[in-house]
């Protein structure tokens, strides 16, 4: 029997195609599952950019089979972190969540080649999420 995840991390972009999907890949694939993973968009894509999945399976995370996904409320109340990623107001508040805004350049009509350096950045950042979160259960 599994603890219970050290916190839940929601990922926002307007499409749901790129940014937060490399950012959920990663924080699934580093993380497992000590930490609960969301992602969404205000105004979802059809399917997540294949040029994003193209630049994950090259460091070895597949996002392949993921499906962008509509923003609720639900996801929000239920998530410790709420990561926005050029998504702006359409992101409601709700008190006692931590709202980060990571500006990360957005990976649409890109080939792989400009995936790649969004890709490393957002790993850069994943890699501080889960050590902040890890110092917060230690404190």
């Amino acid at each position: 029997m599994s603890a219970a995840p050290l916190a839940s991390v929601l990922f926002v972009c307007v499409h749901n195609a790129g940014r937060s999907q490399m950012a959920a890949g990663f924080l699934t694939h580093l993380a497992g599952d000590r930490i609960e993973v969301r992602s969404a968009g205000s105004l979802p894509a059809d399917q997540v950019n294949p040029a994003a999945v193209e630049a994950m399976q090259e460091v070895g995370v597949d996002i392949a089979d993921q499906k962008p996904k509509i923003l609720t409320t639900e996801a929000i109340q239920a998530s410790d972190y709420v990561i926005t990623m050029g998504c702006g107001d359409a992101c409601p508040i709700f008190p006692g969540k931590k709202y980060l805004d990571w500006a990360l350049e957005d990976p649409a009509g890109k080939g792989v080649e400009s995936v790649r350096p969004i890709r490393d950045e957002i790993r850069t950042r994943i890699e501080a999420l889960i050590a902040e979160i890890d110092a917060e259960q230690q404190a």
